[in-house]
């Protein structure tokens, strides 16, 4: 029985009852050592009848080394690896050294966490799974991102996951995204309630001190008592400060563990620093130092080890503490080097790391070595800890600074970009090779601009190009080239003057293209400083990257140079690529930065629909691999849908968070957004306001899209003279971009402002525009036609733009175009809800649908979307019904008679 823990329990019971009708969830407990978290996992295994238990916890010894935590949870199911999809299989057998030939995909490390969520759905196949992790503040860093990876996936396979997570004294454990219960400490009647029931032999006067002292801890309550028989608990009075009921009971178990013979002691320290439980292991190392199986009967005895299964299990994580922490220095040493005798692999590695006292070469390549194999199996936040412990071993400086360098590269790899500037400045304190040096820099300098330390971030660039100008004059035109794109950003045109005078004065060979570039861009901040300087200076940066290599990272570079230049059709085309490739190789990293270049050109094409889905979808996983950059540019596509579509609560709330979490380009777009909502709205003043302001930054490239939708506030103001300069600079960018769409918006702005016919006839012959802009055209000349009493042909324009309008879900758009229809005489009829059954569809629910009509199997589906098979046939299951079908196969038909836009 757990006392006062009512709510908590119905908590978890609710979550396996779920799990029995086949649905999912995770959960995190929280709360100090002792408090209940251990025994509320218990109640949940105790709970969970007709669910398949699968139990693990993080050990401290073994918190740095590579996927251990997972393998101890997964000991007991490797077996069904090999039958996961190709790609998670050869992930997970990779991560769990279960195939030596099994490597990851070089620079993806989520991979393994959707082969874990594959794993647990495939399991649930036969019956509900509960996941229990004791003590996951101590898993290893690759364990915990893979087990969180797929917590936050779960949805409709029947499975839990819980986590317990002491709070106090340990590791931080973020879990972003998975839900959390802290335990707190019982209250007083509650404490004296189980006092009475489980220590019913003390006065009442010695029950009441325990309660008070244990602060309601239910681990203290149950171990004080025993203390008191024990004569190790002095009755205090009341008001004299005492230990922290922790304290006690930790001192408790070691007074306790000092008790037994030597040579269970040495047993109990053997159990706690090899960590996994391994009988044969614990057995061996322990005969090394004199002890054997016999030893641990006493242990036995006084309830802190014993064998449950085929492991050697503690009774209370707090045990397995005051075991190693409570013995001396001298016997841990000896006891990892008896360990490191018994051990191999990895795990011999990192125990003789634990038994060295100083540098040591030896151990230094060992922990090279176990970094190396980590880097096969994807985990590369464990790469980084192996190379940086094997730094701290290195004797030579030179070898401490290579190897520091090596941590830098994976931690930027991992994501963990403090660890990776730390690694990085530290490494180029001791490295000769200037080469490496400028490396490091650029680690450092991608940090500081993250943090928006844009004159940081130039400053270490510009000190690299320096340092390797001589023996790498191209790595350092490439690194002014970085330090221009990063003061561009920031609106620091001093600095890109300064890194093109550098680029001169250190005759760079790229020193000209570097000069013309800052010429260009610098050229903004003049008064009459307009948008085709702009284009040109990203032409530049593109023709250099396409001259560069071609990974999936180069690649969306290039296609955002391409979206910047206006080349919708050519960034589609490569986004798509890029989508397909980053998931057929499984970069997980890649994948959210070409979900936003795809649904941004989706979203130019007018298929609105597709946007949001991509966009849903990237910032997901965006937020999983903590892209926060990608999550802002995400959150603007789907603000870009909610103006146009006229949710002004949705669009206001995402440009909310797109100005609190964005740099300088990010606050432009999000006020050229809002203003985008008012001008549908009617706002027209308002949005010409906003207008004014953004496009007057020297943003102008990013925000040269919103000219057209200030020369309309201007004129609907009754203002065109304010927007006669914003119609000149769009169409010099049209001019340059070279894109006919363009050319037909900006002869659009010279019809509004002049009321010419022949400047409409231009806008409407060149027939590429985007079908929204199209149908804004059509609607802004149907109304002209009107004005000029040509009703007949205005009624034309009028109704193919509500006909757009509506298919886009455009509410306030096609409201106007209704009204200005009707004013022509036309009488409406009510468009019907059924005209297109997609639109009912969640944005996941669109994406399976499609996969599914493709012909794809739930579990290729799945591998596809990151998803368990389950999730995606419960995500069929709620489309049928939306969509009036009774199975997969008439999916197809239905997608061909819909007539929709293509992705």
């Amino acid at each position: 029985m757990l006392y006062g823990r009512a709510a908590e329990t119905a908590v978890i019971d609710r979550l396996l009852e779920a799990a029995r009708a086949g649905r999912s969830g995770a959960l995190v407990v929280r709360g100090e050592a002792g408090i209940g978290k251990t025994a509320l996992l218990d109640h949940a295994v105790a709970a969970a009848a007709e669910l398949r238990v699968i139990r693990g916890a993080g050990i401290e010894a073994e918190s740095e080394l590579p996927f251990a935590g997972l393998h101890l949870l997964l000991r007991g199911v490797l077996d069904r690896v090999a039958a996961l999809p190709e790609r998670q299989a050869r992930a997970l057998s990779g991560a769990l050294g279960l195939n030596a030939s099994a490597e990851a995909v070089e620079g993806d490390r989520f991979m393994v966490g959707t082969g874990v969520l594959m794993l647990l759905a495939d399991l649930a196949e036969q019956a509900p799974v509960l996941c229990v992790v004791d003590d996951a503040h101590w898993l290893d860093a690759a364990s915990a991102e893979a087990l969180l990876f797929a917590a936050r996936r779960l949805e409709a396979e029947g499975v839990v996951m819980l986590f317990a997570v002491r709070e106090v004294h340990a590791p931080a454990f973020p879990a972003p995204g998975v839900d959390e219960l802290r335990l707190s400490g019982l209250d007083p009647e509650t404490a004296a309630s189980l006092l009475a029931d489980e220590a019913r032999d003390l006065p009442v006067h010695v029950r009441d001190q325990i309660v008070h002292e244990s602060a309601g801890n239910p681990l203290a309550l149950l171990e004080l008592p025993a203390a008191q028989r024990e004569g190790q608990l002095a009755a205090e009075p009341y008001g004299v400060r005492v230990p922290s009921p922790l304290s006690r009971v930790q001192h408790m178990f070691a007074d306790r563990i000092a008790a037994l013979p030597e040579a269970t002691q040495t047993l109990l320290l053997v159990a706690a620093a090899e960590g996994d439980g391994d009988p044969a292991s614990v057995f061996a190392a322990a005969k090394l130092l004199g002890a054997d199986a016999a030893d641990l009967e006493p242990a036995e005895e006084r309830r802190l080890l014993g064998l449950a299964g085929d492991r050697l299990v503690f009774r209370h994580p707090l045990i397995r503490t005051a075991a190693y922490r409570g013995a001396t220095v001298t016997r841990r040493l000896a006891v990892h080097r008896a360990l490191a005798d018994v051990l191999d692999g990895d795990r011999r590695a990192w125990q003789l790391a634990a038994a060295a006292t100083g540098p040591d070469e030896q151990v230094a390549a060992e922990l090279e070595r176990t970094a190396e194999s980590a880097r096969r199996r994807g985990g590369h936040a464990a790469v980084a800890a192996a190379y940086e412990r094997a730094a701290r071993f290195s004797v030579e400086p030179r070898e401490r600074g290579r190897r520091l360098a090596a941590a830098a590269r994976a931690a930027a790899d991992a994501g963990q970009h403090d660890r990776a500037a730390a690694f990085a400045d530290d490494a180029a304190h001791l490295v000769s090779d200037p080469v490496i040096g400028a490396e490091m820099a650029r680690i450092r300098a991608g940090l500081a601009d993250e943090r928006s330390s844009a004159a940081s971030a130039h400053q270490l660039l510009a000190d690299a190009a320096d340092a390797v100008a001589e023996p790498s004059p191209g790595l350092a035109s490439g690194l002014l080239f970085t330090a221009v794109e990063t003061a561009w950003t920031a609106g620091d045109f001093a600095a890109v003057r300064a890194a093109a005078g550098q680029a001169r004065r250190l005759g760079l060979p790229d020193a000209a293209r570097i000069g013309e570039l800052a010429t260009c861009i610098t050229a903004l901040t003049e008064p009459d400083g307009g948008v085709a300087e702009a284009a040109h200076a990203v032409r530049l940066l593109l023709d250099r990257d396409l001259a560069a290599g071609s990974g999936l990272r180069d690649e969306a570079r290039i296609a955002w140079w391409e979206l910047l230049l206006g080349d919708y059709a050519a960034a589609h085309r490569r986004a798509v690529t890029l989508e397909r490739e980053s998931r057929r190789q499984g970069a997980i990293g890649v994948l959210p930065r070409a979900l936003m270049l795809l649904a941004r050109t989706q979203l130019w094409r007018g298929a609105h629909r597709d946007a949001q889905v991509s966009a849903t979808e990237g910032m997901r996983i965006a937020q999983d691999t903590g892209q926060s950059h990608q999550v802002v540019f995400l959150r603007g596509v789907l603000a870009h849908l909610a103006a146009i579509e006229g949710d002004q609560e949705r669009c206001r709330q995402l440009t909310a968070e797109m100005t609190a979490h964005g740099a300088a380009p990010a606050h432009s777009r999000a006020k050229a957004i809002t203003a985008l909502l008012d001008l549908g709205l009617g706002r027209h003043e308002v949005a010409l306001e906003v207008l004014s302001a953004t496009v007057a930054g020297p943003n102008k490239l990013g925000t040269v899209h919103s000219l057209p939708d200030l020369v309309e506030a201007a004129v609907r103001a009754g203002r065109p003279e304010l927007g006669r300069d914003a119609a000149r600079h769009y169409a010099d960018w049209a001019e340059h971009s070279g894109q006919p769409w363009a050319r037909a918006i900006a002869a659009r702005c010279a019809a509004l402002l002049d009321g010419d016919g022949q400047a409409w006839d231009r806008a409407l012959r060149l027939d590429e525009s985007p079908p929204f802009e199209r149908a804004r055209t059509e609607l802004l000349h149907g109304e002209w036609l009107r004005r000029q009493h040509r009703r007949i042909d205005a009624r034309g324009r009028l109704r193919s733009a509500l006909e757009t309008f509506e298919r886009l879900g455009a509410k306030p758009w096609s409201g106007r175009a209704a009204t200005e229809l009707r004013a022509t005489g036309e009488t409406l009829t009510t468009r019907g809800d059924d005209a297109d059954p997609f639109a009912r569809l969640t944005p996941q629910e669109l994406q399976v649908v499609r996969l599914a009509a493709a012909g794809l199997s739930n579990r290729d589906i799945g591998a596809q979307l990151f998803l368990s098979p389950r999730t995606v046939g419960y995500h069929l299951y709620n489309a049928y019904p939306k969509l009036g079908v009774t199975s997969r196969g008439e999916l197809p038909s239905l997608l061909s008679t819909v007539s929709r836009p293509e992705a």
